[in-house]
């Protein structure tokens, strides 16, 4: 079945009017949020407890994990020449007989302990924690009630979400869910397809010959495989015989990324719709995650799921509105309606108002040859990520990646102890301050925007970041300087009385040229990530 454009838009408008079913009762006889933009936008503000947090950390984590072979593995290892296609092939056979759904049962989850991870994340400094609810590949990791394709029923055989979430709040850790399933429809059209090139050439992929009586004796018995890929709503159409030609079509076609409906499928939108608000219901989320672009998932249903969790948030709440949503690349004219999510990205200046950069320390999921090659973020351009975003009025939300048994390597462990430390000495320049009069000084010029980090350059010792606290000033130097001198240039005439560094006890040397404030550093080891200072009074007299 191929699909023109004008058949895809003309799906749009039966989509959408599924999006209108109706939601579960709210129990507040007046709702105070509305689903639409300007109602979102007039009612929600960031909540304090957000603007406190600075850091959360994030199990992206799902049956993708299960060949540790990176991002995007449900979609890739449908593509003939991609890589992960390769890895399959080598490991699982092809995909015409060995699809995704033979992967589900690898995560295993048999040496998870979730408690020692969450006691390691806070350690690190986070506040908040986030699971992954479901991910593109259209597989729920909590108790779903809408979907059979569950963690609780295949792979792990458990809760996953209701698990992370009941031990983080025991830590007293705010908790976050990140939804990534309205694209399932497009993302995972790939399964559909067919090898362009070699011997199996146009033999079609797994998912378009399996059915529910392909599960006798599986896992997943009773379950219907199409439920699970989708549906063939978009397949490659026949005859494309290179891999050229077949990336061309997959880039103009289901790679786009698009918060429209799938075409002549409703249900879909429904489901996605119902699956949202079991998660919110169930877990009471103080942050909804969604991974899309330039509006709301499915533009009304996402409206309505949003309205729906704000207005749950007032209820769990007492009135209060301490829950929020998150979203990426909305236009300013919706941007006031969640906290704007950053991927991979920073911000120029300091933001009016808070917003958070999501990032990992390597791929999304596990990747064993990141891992191999030790090529992890380190512990330091974390923590000058962490300082830049703060100072500009955000959090900074990290991934680290989870292997299929539920274990983090030694690699992951000794970067988060490194960050332990740091934050143990320096999380009072970090956690609950506010953005200063400006946000930094120094050589580096931060590439703005999502995905901009990567061409960023790395923070040297003479790139200074401010925060705030009361009357007290934090001026964080993101290294040690050679000579042993910090020299602020930011302050103007501000008198400075006493200084400290934190994690050393007395007032630090200080004094005054025609190039500003200058520290003199005590006897620190050369290769301290940060050093930060805290300047008593001067926020106050700036």
């Amino acid at each position: 079945m191929k699909l023109t454009r004008r058949q895809f838009a003309a799906g749009l408008s039966t989509g959408m009017a599924a999006a209108c079913a109706p939601l579960p009762p709210s129990r507040i006889t007046s709702p105070r949020f509305a689903p639409k933009w300007d109602s979102l936008s007039a009612n929600f503000t960031a909540p304090e407890w957000f603007r406190d947090a600075k850091f959360g950390i994030w199990a992206h984590w799902g049956p993708q994990c299960v060949p540790m072979a990176g991002d995007w593995y449900a979609r890739r290892m449908y593509l003939q020449g991609d890589w992960k296609y390769d890895h399959h092939l080598a490991n699982y056979g092809h995909p015409t007989q060995h699809g995704f759904i033979d992967l589900l049962d690898g995560w295993t989850a048999e040496r998870w302990d979730p408690g020692a991870l969450l006691d390691l994340y806070q350690r690190a400094g986070a506040k908040y924690f986030m699971a992954l609810a479901v991910h593109h590949d259209n597989f729920d990791c909590f108790d779903s009630q809408h979907h059979g394709w569950n963690a609780m029923r295949i792979g792990p055989r458990r809760d996953i979400v209701g698990t992370w979430e009941r031990l983080a709040r025991e830590r007293g850790m705010k908790f976050a869910i990140s939804n990534h399933g309205s694209h399932a429809w497009h993302w995972f059209q790939a399964a559909y397809g067919y090898d362009p090139e070699g011997p199996l050439r146009g033999r079609r992929y797994d998912a378009w010959r399996l059915r529910e009586a392909d599960g006798r004796g599986k896992s997943w018995q009773g379950l219907d495989p199409q439920q699970f890929y989708t549906g063939a709503m978009m397949p490659m159409p026949p005859g494309i015989d290179t891999v050229a030609d077949a990336n061309a079509w997959h880039e103009a076609n289901d790679r786009v990324w698009t918060e429209d409906a799938p075409p002549n499928n409703p249900a879909f939108v429904a489901k996605w719709k119902a699956r949202a608000i079991d998660m919110i219901d169930r877990y009471r989320p103080d942050l909804f995650y969604y991974d899309n672009s330039e509006d709301l998932p499915f533009g009304a249903a996402g409206l309505e799921v949003t309205a729906h969790y704000y207005n749950r948030g007032l209820e769990w709440h007492d009135g209060e509105q301490r829950v929020a949503a998150t979203a990426k690349l909305l236009p300013a004219d919706k941007a006031g309606a969640v906290i704007v999510d950053v991927e991979r990205g920073d911000r120029a200046e300091i933001s009016p108002v808070p917003w958070q950069s999501g990032t990992c320390i390597g791929d999304w999921y596990y990747d064993e040859g990141i891992y191999r090659r030790h090529e992890y973020k380190s512990a330091q351009t974390i923590i000058h990520r962490l300082c830049d975003t703060v100072a500009k009025n955000g959090n900074l939300m990290l991934s680290v990646p989870i292997r299929p048994d539920g274990t983090l390597d030694d690699d992951e462990h000794a970067i988060l102890e490194e960050l332990a430390g740091w934050v143990r000495i320096n999380g009072d320049a970090i956690f609950a301050t506010r953005p200063a009069h400006v946000f930094g000084e120094g050589p580096t010029q931060v590439t703005a925007g999502a995905f901009g980090e990567s061409n960023t350059s790395a923070f040297t010792a003479r790139d200074i970041r401010y925060t705030r606290k009361g009357d007290d000033l934090f001026a964080i130097a993101l290294g040690v300087p050679e000579d042993g001198r910090v020299l602020l240039q930011a302050l103007g005439n501000v008198d400075v009385e006493r200084v400290d560094l934190l994690g050393h006890a007395g007032p630090v040397p200080h004094g005054r040229t025609s190039a500003g404030v200058f520290l003199e550093i005590p006897g620190v080891r050369g290769d301290a990530p940060a050093l930060a200072f805290r300047l008593r009074g001067a926020a106050r007299r700036l």
